[in-house]
């Protein structure tokens, strides 16, 4: 009994926290990447400095940072036209739709996973983005719902409360 008490607080707890599994990235990484790029550019080969940018879009996405996730995204949009493999393309709409998830444009986000699973049907990482996303949508509709509630118990309360005095 105690176990299954415990079990439903932590999904209380994990509601209200939106505690979901997509890593976070600090400013350390994103500095770190952004390094890279520089030396990268510095003469390397193409697929070198691809592959410099590409983590400097993850780190930039998965940063704390919104500013950070911007960033990220207008990179990454910005080489998703040049991509060529379908493994790139799917890579790029998967950290795009986690730029989106970071920014709360839930819908987008949600547009763009699904464009990765017509890619790779049974890809767990955007799987469970998706889950992410539908959770945090479900969420906030019981958020608004509740507000809405509580919007309305209030104006009858006030209602109630007016009448009540004038019949006194």
């Amino acid at each position: 009994m105690d176990k299954k008490i415990g079990k439903f607080f932590d999904s209380v707890g994990s509601f209200f926290t939106g505690g979901d599994q997509i890593p976070w990235c600090d400013s350390d990484i994103v500095a770190g990447c952004e390094r890279e790029v520089a030396e990268a550019e510095k003469g390397s080969s193409d697929k070198l400095k691809s592959e410099c940018i590409m983590r400097l879009s993850w780190a930039l996405v998965h940063s704390k940072r919104p500013e950070d996730v911007q960033r990220g995204i207008a990179m990454l949009e910005a080489s998703l036209a040049g991509s060529s493999s379908p493994l790139q393309i799917r890579e790029k709409l998967y950290l795009l739709a986690v730029g989106y998830y970071r920014n709360g444009d839930y819908s987008r986000s949600r547009q763009l996973v699904d464009r990765c699973l017509e890619i790779a049907p049974d890809w767990r990482q955007a799987l469970t983005l998706k889950k992410a996303i539908e959770d945090k949508i479900t969420k906030d509709g019981v958020i608004g719902i509740g507000i809405a509630a509580t919007a309305v118990g209030l104006v009858a309360g006030g209602i109630a409360a007016a009448l009540s005095a004038r019949k006194k």
